[in-house]
């Protein structure tokens, strides 16, 4: 993954309660790509990240911008990492919402993993995507329009799932490959 994402930029939309793996993983990942990654959340200050299976805190994060002051349009791809609290506050968060149906619709990338598409629900962006995530979320996602399904990892278009922790290095390097090849032909901000 040697600086093949120079010059892109990735949002990552979190909020307390994201799973400390689905975080800090993909985010070093893209930033040892070469990506400018910016954590947006809620609030300024700090995000505080959790270990869903075993009950306990994680690392805090540092927010460097809000969701309100944040532009779809100047970003090339969006990362939206699970954790079962961090997408239970985003999609009740109606900027936040806002923001993701205008990225998925933008086209540009999308990489969404475990309890992650919640917020994907919310944005009501699934119709006739098929995707994967943590088992529990399969009947949200049918009743969303989208076809969940078992595996890995899953590429619909610009979007990329993974279903939990286990899948970090096959989903942290298609979503590499699919921001690299997205952003190849069209760099942030144009249209």
């Amino acid at each position: 993954m040697a600086q093949q994402l120079t010059g892109k930029r990735v949002a990552i939309l979190a909020a307390d309660m994201v799973e400390e793996a689905e975080l800090a993983q993909p985010r070093q990942a893209l930033l040892d790509a070469g990506a400018h990654v910016e954590i947006v959340s809620l609030e300024l200050g700090e995000i505080r990240s959790f270990h869903d299976l075993e009950l306990s805190f994680g690392d805090s994060y540092p927010v460097d911008l809000t969701i309100g002051a944040a532009q779809a349009g100047d970003y090339d791809a969006l990362f939206l990492p699970g954790g079962v609290g961090n997408p239970d506050r985003l999609r009740i968060s109606a900027e936040a919402v806002g923001f993701v149906r205008e990225f998925v619709g933008s086209g540009k990338p999308v990489g969404v993993i475990c309890h992650g598409p919640w917020t994907l629900i919310e944005a009501d962006v699934l119709t006739g995507r098929t995707i994967t995530s943590w088992p529990s979320l399969r009947t949200d996602i049918g009743n969303a329009g989208g076809t969940w399904v078992d595996d890995q990892v899953v590429v619909d278009g610009g979007l990329v799932s993974s279903r939990n922790p286990d899948d970090l290095p096959a989903f942290i390097a298609k979503l590499t490959e699919t921001i690299a090849a997205a952003t190849a032909a069209s760099p942030a901000g144009a249209s």
